[in-house]
C-alpha cells in the first residue's frame, strides 16, 4: 500500500503562485508513475499534470493546462511536486496526489471510465481570491 500526503494548499491571491508537495511512502516511490489532478465543488476531477516512474523522464499536460502548472519529482524524498503560476479564481479546487505503476493510467482516467487509478491522496484546498 502507498500512502500519499498533500502539502502547500492555502490561500492566495489572483496572479500569484504556490508549490504544492505530495511525499508519499508504504512502497518504493520510483516503481510509481505520478500525478495531480483537482476537483471543484460540481465538476469532475480532471487532470493537471503526470509523470513517469524513476527518473520522471516523460512528463504529461492536457492542452488544457500546458504553460502554468510544471509536475516534477525528488526520488530521494519520496515527493513530487506541482509548480503553480499565474493561478485564476478558477483554479479554487481540492488539489489530489495520484500514484500508479502505469502512467498512461493516470493520464487516460479522465476519459476512461474503465480506468481506476491505483492511490489517491486525500486532498490539499487551493482558494484563489480575486
Amino acid at each position: 500500500q502507498v500512502q500519499l500526503v498533500e502539502a502547500g494548499g492555502g490561500l492566495v491571491q489572483s496572479g500569484g503562485s504556490l508549490r504544492l508537495a505530495c511525499t508519499a511512502s508504504g512502497r518504493t516511490f520510483t516503481n510509481y508513475a505520478m500525478g495531480w489532478c483537482r476537483q471543484a465543488p460540481g465538476k469532475e476531477r480532471e487532470l493537471l499534470a503526470a509523470i513517469s516512474r524513476r527518473s520522471g523522464y516523460s512528463t504529461y499536460y492536457p492542452d488544457s493546462m500546458k504553460g502554468r502548472f510544471t509536475i516534477s519529482r525528488d526520488n530521494d524524498k519520496n515527493t513530487v511536486y506541482l509548480q503553480m503560476n499565474s493561478l485564476k479564481p478558477e483554479d479554487t479546487a481540492v488539489y489530489y496526489c495520484a500514484a500508479d505503476p502505469v502512467l498512461h493510467t493516470i493520464v487516460v482516467f479522465p476519459t476512461d471510465t474503465g480506468t481506476t487509478v491505483e492511490h489517491w491522496g486525500q486532498g490539499t484546498l487551493v482558494t484563489v481570491s480575486s
